[in-house]
């Protein structure tokens, strides 16, 4: 079975503090709203990260890009995937995962409601 990925955002991370961060308690991270970045991009900042080997895929989701999918079905995606995270649901918007694949972390996000993101009106609109 094929599944459908639309691109979402590029997330960037940063130890420096943006605007309008939200907080993800299950990752303890800070995360800014893609959806109002011209180019799509998300600021993750962590509250502290792990120590990990450099380059393993887990070291690669708290210190580098990762780019994020969106999916139909969640589980049909991370299917025969090597999963590093989740799933889980960073707010009541969605449910995500990320995967190691081709060398990078990708995120997979199954949407429930499309129109806000951590409570802020800002619907999804394809790039």
């Amino acid at each position: 079975m094929s599944v459908n990925l639309q691109f979402d955002h590029i997330g960037i991370p940063t130890d420096e503090p943006r605007p309008e961060e939200f907080w993800v308690p299950e990752s303890e991270c800070w995360v800014t709203n893609p959806r109002t970045h011209p180019q799509r991009i998300e600021y993750l900042r962590f509250k502290t990260k792990p120590e990990l080997e450099p380059g393993t895929p887990e070291w690669k989701l708290w210190n580098m890009p990762h780019i994020a999918y969106r999916v139909d079905d969640l589980e049909a995606a991370i299917a025969g995937e090597e999963v590093i995270y989740g799933p889980f649901d960073p707010a009541d918007f969605a449910r995500v995962v990320f995967i190691h694949k081709h060398g990078v972390v990708v995120e997979y996000m199954e949407y429930r409601d499309t129109e806000t993101w951590f409570g802020q009106k800002t619907p999804w609109v394809p790039p």
